[in-house]
C-alpha cells in the first residue's frame, strides 16, 4: 500500500503526512495537504507536500474561505476543476485570486468525517484545469477516511500515555508545531486582549491577512513576544515600542 510505503521511506510509523504524499502519487494532483478543524477550538493546518499546499492551508485558514472551509463547514466534499471559473470567482472573492497566484488551478477538498465527529479536511491541489473521474474520486475519499482513523488516533494518543512513559513514534511529528504554536499564540491574546479563544482566533488571523502573512509567522511573533495586541490600539512590533 502506498501509505505504508511512504511510511517505511520516513522510517517511521504510519501518519497523516504519509497520507498526503500516497495521495499525490495515486492522483492527478500537485500536492495535497491537512488541516485538524474544530468546531469549538482554532482550525491549524497539519502537513502540506510542497509549499503550494501549505500556502493553500494557511491560505484558507487565515482568510476563513475556500473549498476547506465549505468542506468543513457543510460535511461533503467541494470539487473545483478550475479556480478560474466565473462562479468560483465570485464564490471566494479573496481566496480564489490569492490560489491562483500561490500556483494552484483546481482544488478538491475531503471532509475527514466519521459519524457526526469531523477532526479536518485533506485539501488536494493541480496547478492545471483538472477533473476526477469516478474512480480518482473513490481513491481520495479512500485516503481521507484513512486520515480521518490516523487523525483520531493521535488525539486519542495524546491523552493516553504509553506504558513504559515514553512517546511511541506514530508519524505525528507533523502535528504538534503548528497546533501548540497557534494555540499558546492564543492563549496570550486572551490575556491581552482581554476575549475569549474564539475571538482571540479571529484577531490574530484578521492581522495575518492584513499584513500578508502567514498564521503561523503571526503566532511565532506573539509566543517570542515580538508582537503585542492591545484592545485600544493596533498590534505592534515590541521593537517599535523600545
Amino acid at each position: 500500500m502506498l501509505v505504508a510505503e511512504e511510511a517505511a521511506r520516513r522510517g517511521a510509523r504510519v501518519g497523516v503526512v504519509d497520507v498526503c504524499t500516497a495521495a499525490v502519487a495515486a492522483l492527478p494532483v500537485g500536492g495535497a495537504g491537512l488541516s485538524a478543524m474544530s468546531r469549538t477550538a482554532p482550525s491549524h493546518p497539519l502537513c502540506g507536500t510542497d509549499s503550494i499546499s501549505e500556502q493553500l492551508e494557511e491560505l484558507q485558514l487565515t482568510l476563513g474561505e475556500g473549498p476547506c472551509v465549505d468542506a468543513f463547514r457543510h460535511g461533503s466534499a467541494v470539487l473545483i476543476p478550475d479556480l478560474l471559473a466565473s462562479e468560483i470567482q465570485d464564490r471566494w472573492v479573496v481566496f480564489a485570486d490569492a490560489a491562483l497566484e500561490a500556483g494552484a488551478r483546481a482544488v478538491f477538498a475531503l471532509p475527514l468525517q466519521i459519524g457526526a465527529i469531523s477532526p479536518g479536511v485533506l485539501d488536494l491541489y493541480a496547478d492545471v484545469p483538472t477533473v476526477l473521474d469516478a474512480g480518482e474520486l473513490a481513491d481520495a475519499l479512500a485516503f481521507a477516511d484513512l486520515a480521518t482513523l490516523l487523525l483520531l488516533d493521535a488525539r486519542i494518543d495524546e491523552t493516553n500515555a504509553p506504558v513504559d512513559g515514553a512517546r511511541e513514534d506514530r508519524g505525528f511529528e507533523d502535528l504538534g508545531g503548528y497546533r501548540a504554536e497557534i494555540d499558546q499564540a492564543a492563549g496570550i491574546l486572551t490575556v491581552q486582549l482581554g476575549v475569549g479563544i474564539d475571538e482571540a482566533f479571529v484577531r490574530m488571523r484578521a492581522h495575518a491577512y492584513l499584513r500578508g502573512r502567514r498564521l503561523t509567522e503571526v503566532a511565532a511573533d506573539v509566543v517570542a513576544h515580538r508582537l503585542r495586541f492591545s484592545p485600544d490600539a493596533e498590534p505592534r512590533r515590541t521593537d517599535e515600542e523600545t
